[in-house]
């Protein structure tokens, strides 16, 4: 099993989490790509409440799926490194941006999602299936 820690840019959060990875996913959504400011994030979901989060508060920015639910974007407040989401739409995972992950040699992106929005300049592997928007969950 990989070693799930990390924390923001400027080291104010870490984070950690001794949970199997239920999922490793590359969003192309929107709201992705205007959090990350690139064309997609990469995600790591982990079970909700495995995830432990230490030292500064994160911020959280209250934004909404497609779905109409909730989604709670955590961030550094400091260097505003995003870190974490929480969807409503999926309420037994965590999806950790992979970014912020201190190892990332064992990522293999399993899916890719909302690849109707994907950046048309984007390749993506033939090897990695792709939904046009959100997977089912649960």
């Amino acid at each position: 099993m990989p070693k799930i820690q990390g924390g923001c840019l400027c080291g104010a959060i870490r984070y950690r989490s001794e949970a199997e990875p239920v999922m490793t996913a590359v969003c192309h959504c929107k709201h992705c790509q205007r959090q990350t400011g690139t064309a997609f994030s990469v995600v790591v979901a982990v079970p909700r409440g495995s995830l432990v989060m230490e030292g500064a508060e994160p911020h959280v920015y209250f934004d909404t799926g497609t779905s109409g639910k909730p989604v709670l974007r955590k961030f550094c407040p400091q260097c505003g490194s995003p870190l974490v989401s929480e969807a409503a739409a999926a309420p037994d995972l965590d999806f950790i941006k992979a970014g912020t992950l201190d190892d990332t040699s064992w990522l293999k992106p399993q899916v890719n999602i909302w690849c109707d929005s994907a950046q048309p300049w984007v390749q993506m592997s033939e090897d990695v299936p792709r939904v046009p928007q959100n997977p089912a969950f649960g």
